[in-house]
């Protein structure tokens, strides 16, 4: 099979489907951070070298990979969940693969990928996560003392969630709490430089898992050693291709 980039508009926005040369039968959604993008023929994933380095490992290893626009910087939002679960459900028939996907999460894109697994866990094979923004409730609480990015922080989760500005003090927004899942989740988190600090975000929800009894794998770094990341995610999704 030749590899290719596919684009495609999907609910009018831009989605690309990376196909490999040997497909492996599994397929992995990429739900990027808030200011990544699709657009008509590239994507912030394919332009920036690490994340490219990232998308070629994926190809090799087989791996058919899906991302789209999401509605841009969307914060988590019921309007972009809502467009991620039907892109869930539509990479395996579109692809033929194994109706189970990976799921490849950064930063806020995180809030999406947590949204899908509460969402439709039976179709969720294992969640990758960096640098992950899960507690969004606590972040938005966080920097009200940051007056200058909290008014623009404000807007944008205000227009993502389609509220005015002023309603948003009302609106749950997502935060860390016990849930029922066991989807296998993995983190790699940086230990510093990120605006979503591990202690306030995958140490609590790692916390929380194992409280359930559904424990987690969260891997601290100081991102000096991408290569070894990137076959650890390798290794992560294909442990969990064992049982079909």
């Amino acid at each position: 099979m030749e590899i290719y980039d596919r684009f495609f508009q999907f609910e009018s926005e831009w989605t690309v489907i990376h196909t490999p040369y040997q497909p492996n039968g599994f397929g992995v959604f990429l739900l990027g951070d808030k200011n990544h993008f699709v657009d008509s023929d590239s994507s912030f994933w394919m332009q920036h070298l690490g994340r490219k380095q990232l998308l070629a490992a994926l190809r090799k290893a087989g791996f058919t990979i899906i991302q789209s626009n999401l509605h841009g910087s969307h914060w988590g939002s019921p309007k972009a969940g809502n467009l991620a679960e039907k892109l869930l459900h539509l990479l395996p028939k579109k692809e033929i693969l194994n109706d189970k996907v990976h799921i490849l999460a950064e930063g806020t894109g995180a809030l999406a990928a947590m949204d899908l697994m509460q969402r439709c866990p039976e179709r969720i094979r294992s969640i990758g996560l960096f640098n992950p923004c899960l507690d969004l409730q606590g972040y938005y609480r966080d920097e009200k003392n940051n007056k200058l990015f909290y008014k623009r922080l404000t807007r944008e989760i205000a227009a993502a969630y389609e509220v005015e500005e002023k309603e948003l003090e009302s609106i749950p927004l997502r935060s860390l709490h016990p849930s029922e899942s066991r989807v296998p989740v993995k983190i790699w988190d940086r230990m510093s430089g990120t605006p979503f600090p591990y202690q306030k975000h995958s140490k609590v929800f790692e916390e929380l898992r194992k409280q359930q009894g559904s424990p987690i794998e969260l891997i601290l770094h100081l991102g000096e050693q991408p290569y070894r990341i990137h076959q650890s995610v390798i290794k992560f999704f294909t442990l969990h291709q064992k049982n079909l």
